[in-house]
């Protein structure tokens, strides 16, 4: 996780302006507003890949943050955006109830065996969409993502295909996802779009409490636990898997890497 630095003085060296989520120019790094402190730095991880969303400043690529790589899990925040866009949930609403097939909860079992990540489920169970939700980005459930893109698209190919024109409507150029868990390994996308999907989930306010949650209950598993071991350190308010929202008393931030 990338460290970020300010200086009421010095100016970082300037980047190629950047499209937000909404479609607006944000500004360059180094040309912030009158009176805002300026960007000094950012100690960016020494391996892998790295980018971050600054307040006042746009998308700040690191070290490979143009490069394609798996995503595994993270692909779940579009599943989350996908299904949320298409079924909004009221503040403190459930939303619809969603039906656990036969076929799914056959599947189960053999998921168990491949050592997937997975919640309990069982044929004719009902679960709500909030439920569902908690269960696919808590414990980062794989079997939760197919019941949802099943029960919103009718196919898992339908889904994949609104995963990736949504991912086109943020911008996100440098993404192509095959499959709504991110099981697939040819699921892929950048550090610099992982960061835009950031910025575009925490607008949509049940997918941003739900990510902040510690723990669930849902039918069948019981108490399901968040897997995101950075929650409430360091000023981390939620997020999923490699992407974090920071927050401090000066700037927020969403960082992937």
């Amino acid at each position: 996780m990338g460290e970020l630095k300010t200086s009421p003085s010095r100016p970082a060296a300037p980047l190629p302006q950047a499209t937000s989520p909404t479609g607006r120019a944000t500004p360059r790094a180094g040309t912030a507003a009158p009176h805002q402190e300026r960007l000094a730095g950012v100690s960016w991880p020494a391996d892998g890949v790295s980018a971050a969303d600054i307040s006042g400043y746009g998308v700040t690529g690191g070290p490979g943050a143009s490069r394609h790589v798996p995503i595994a899990s993270v692909a779940k925040l579009m599943t989350a955006y996908v299904i949320l866009h298409d079924h909004p949930l009221t503040s403190g609403g459930c939303g619809p109830d969603i039906t656990v097939l036969p076929s799914e909860a056959a599947a189960y079992r053999s998921q168990v065996s491949d050592g997937d990540s997975l919640v309990a489920v069982a044929a004719g169970e009902t679960i709500t969409e909030r439920q569902a939700l908690e269960a696919l980005l808590l414990p980062s459930a794989d079997d939760m993502a197919w019941i949802l893109a099943r029960w919103d698209a009718g196919s898992q190919d339908a889904f994949v295909a609104k995963m990736n024109a949504t991912a086109r409507s943020l911008g996100m150029t440098g993404t192509s996802y095959t499959d709504a868990s991110g099981l697939d390994p040819s699921t892929t996308s950048t550090a610099a779009d992982r960061v835009r999907l950031g910025m575009a989930a925490m607008q949509v306010p049940a997918l941003a409490a739900t990510v902040a949650m510690p723990t669930a209950v849902v039918a069948v598993a019981g108490e399901i636990r968040n897997t995101n071991t950075l929650l409430s350190q360091d000023g981390i308010v939620g997020l999923y898997a490699d992407l974090a929202m920071s927050s401090s008393a000066t700037h927020r931030a969403t960082l992937a890497g």
